[in-house]
């Protein structure tokens, strides 16, 4: 039988600074949005933002806006508003709870801001990179709002990138301008568009290294405190304000691996997160791994905003490479190779899946992939279902008997 320990929660001093920007964020948007100020683009979570901030756009995610509805729990009772005017229940928990909360009228911005709704968009801009809903998505709004959605069409199930997959990319980039150039009723300046490909160059850097230090034994940070620490990598890349944290967050980060910080005391066995968080239950989760001493070094999904292939001496080109390498459009082997690399990198001691009801791009346990990594790296492996945002898709009970049966069969091998 396991022996639990009490949680001792060891915080990051950086996270006053983490919500600082964050507020800021928000709050820069919302003026924008009242006083006409300045153009507002909404923008895919891995879309072209250093594009739009390049000609001077402030950038909204959505999907940012869609994690902090799941986080707050609000997602389970807004996606009935979006099922009754016609999307399924089984399409992205993002798209359906945040619609159904524009629909509401109700986002969790009133309660930590003040502020009453989201920011009205000049132009909507996606990426397929990630799925086809993001475009259904804006498409909506683009017909609510009555302005223009543009975007760029990813391949997809690649596996070595082809040089014509990445020139098609960056001249669909190029040919957004255009139309931003209309509404933003500005000149594309290329020096602007290229210091913007460099802060998120850094950026990106930074936070690879910030995630690599969980690499130490024990770690010094948590995959759940990763997907909170994400945030100005996904708002605030192409920003100076992006770079200044990640800078302080590693070497916050550094000191514990130095002086042996462990965030999960007693830190015993090393998992890997695959898959979307359940953002409404991380505190549950967190709390329950830490009392089985086990830490979640490591994740598929906090890795995606990562693009250190970008280069402003080449900034279309370098662009469209980087948000083609991600994980989410590549064939079952190359992910298969990149989790085996992860797990020669971070030492884990077995990986959980987690199948997301509404996210069949972002589960990857569907077509045998546990199976597999578990005869090629001898680790075990465990699949848990959810949701992202629908915790009707969730039942707390059985995960925590999967988890705990989980780590039971770690402590046998």
């Amino acid at each position: 039988m396991l022996a639990k320990k009490e949680v001792v929660r060891k915080p990051i001093a950086a996270s006053k600074t983490l919500k600082k920007i964050m507020a800021n964020h928000f709050y820069e948007l919302d003026e924008a949005a009242k006083t006409g100020s300045k153009k507002i683009a909404w923008c895919t979570s891995v879309g072209p933002a250093e594009l739009l901030r390049g000609m001077g756009f402030l950038v909204y995610f959505p999907e940012n806006h869609g994690a902090m509805l799941g986080a707050s729990r609000m997602a389970t009772e807004l996606i009935p508003y979006a099922n009754a005017i016609g999307y399924s229940p089984d399409i992205c928990s993002y798209l359906t709870s945040d619609i159904g909360s524009y629909l509401a009228r109700k986002t969790p911005l009133q309660k930590v801001y003040n502020i009453k709704s989201v920011p009205k968009p000049d132009v909507l801009v996606f990426n397929t990179n990630q799925c086809r809903d993001v475009q259904d998505w804006f498409s909506w709004y683009g017909r609510e709002f009555n302005v223009p959605v543009i975007g760029i069409h990813t391949h997809r199930d690649i596996g070595e990138i082809k040089d014509y997959q990445i020139k098609d990319i960056a001249q669909q980039i190029k040919d957004l301008i255009p139309a931003l150039e209309e509404v933003s009723g500005q000149k594309f300046d290329m020096d602007r568009f290229k210091e913007a490909v460099e802060l998120s160059r850094q950026c990106s850097v930074l936070w690879r290294k910030c995630l690599e230090t969980a690499a130490a034994i024990p770690s010094p940070w948590t995959f759940f405190d990763h997907t909170i620490h994400m945030g100005p990598a996904v708002v605030a890349r192409g920003t100076k304000d992006a770079v200044d944290y990640y800078e302080l967050l590693l070497a916050e980060l550094n000191e514990r691996v130095a002086s042996g910080v462990a965030a999960v005391e007693g830190e015993k066995y090393r998992l890997y997160w695959e898959g979307m968080p359940i953002w409404g239950k991380l505190r549950a989760l967190s709390e329950l791994f830490a009392s089985l001493r086990t830490c979640i070094v490591a994740s598929t999904y906090c890795n995606s905003w990562i693009f250190d292939q970008l280069d402003p001496e080449e900034p279309f080109e370098s662009m469209a490479r980087a948000y083609t390498e991600l994980f989410i459009v590549r064939d079952e082997a190359y992910k298969e190779q990149y989790i085996e690399n992860c797990y020669k990198f971070f030492r884990f001691h077995g990986i959980i899946f987690h199948d997301a009801k509404t996210c069949p791009n972002n589960s990857n346990n569907r077509y045998g992939m546990p199976e597999r990594l578990t005869k090629r790296l001898g680790i075990p492996t465990l699949t848990i279902n959810g949701d992202l945002n629908d915790l009707r898709c969730y039942s707390e009970e059985q995960t925590k008997t999967n988890i705990e049966a989980f780590i039971e069969q770690l402590e046998e091998e």
